[in-house]
């Protein structure tokens, strides 16, 4: 099977260690990873903001160096969700019928993490170690566009040594949701404080989510607070072997 990793431009500049624990983790189950150099952003920031004909050159170039690949991988369920279920959309009303016939090819192979491991890989214990207590956020692109369901705390009850408790209001949105934090800071804030308790209610040496973009956001308010918990990517955790020093 040919997988690309799609870093994502958050990923890629501000936490490429989650690249590398995608592939890392993906080699070890036996598989090789490519990651096409040409990629660039999936044009989410400009699609969600109303700058929609702005995004075709990213829907075009995403269609172009993700083509003729078995699968292709995001540790990001939002940019994953804006590639299933937008990107159509733009190649529709701002492209033509090459490229929307192209998209429509490429769309269907993007996967998030843990659907990869567990829809198409068929893998549930991936022979990770993480001595560790962790709770797990669900993000909102994940949990209500891709609709991931359980499959990541299935993949995290699999991992040896780990103490997994549970969330309260986890599916509740943490309050970053890109520009809406910048927009309305005073709801993003109070979001965030109510998740922030939830977190520091479990005890939890970690907070784990699929997400870098919602972690930096949760993970922020938990380190001006000085409260210690550290925060992980979903992959991150997966890729952890005995042995690893946290």
């Amino acid at each position: 099977m040919r997988i690309a990793l799609f870093i994502t431009c958050f990923n890629d500049t501000m936490f490429p260690r989650t690249g590398r624990a995608v592939t890392t983790l993906l080699e070890r189950l036996g598989h090789t990873v490519e990651f096409p150099p040409g990629q660039t952003c999936c044009g989410q920031m400009h699609f969600n903001t109303g700058y929609r004909p702005e995004t075709l050159p990213m829907v075009r170039r995403f269609a172009e160096n993700f083509a003729g690949y078995d699968a292709v991988v995001a540790p990001s369920g939002s940019c994953a969700g804006m590639v299933r279920d937008h990107h159509r959309v733009v190649a529709a009303q701002y492209g033509d019928s090459a490229l929307a016939e192209s998209v429509e090819q490429v769309v269907t192979t993007v996967y998030e993490l843990s659907e990869l491991l567990i829809d198409i890989l068929g893998v549930t214990d991936v022979g990770a170690h993480f001595p560790h207590r962790v709770t797990y956020h669900p993000t909102c692109h994940s949990l209500r566009m891709l609709r991931v369901g359980d499959r990541p705390l299935r993949l995290l009850r699999a991992v040896k040594g780990i103490d997994l408790v549970e969330l309260a209001e986890a599916e509740s949105c943490c309050g970053f949701g890109g520009t809406f934090a910048l927009k309305n800071a005073d709801v993003s804030n109070a979001m965030l404080a109510d998740k922030m308790r939830h977190v520091q209610n479990t005890g939890a040496q970690f907070l784990c989510a699929g997400d870098n973009s919602c972690l930096t956001h949760i993970g922020g308010g938990l380190s001006r607070l000085r409260t210690g918990v550290g925060t992980m990517h979903l992959a991150e955790i997966l890729a952890s072997t005995e042995g690893d020093v946290r």
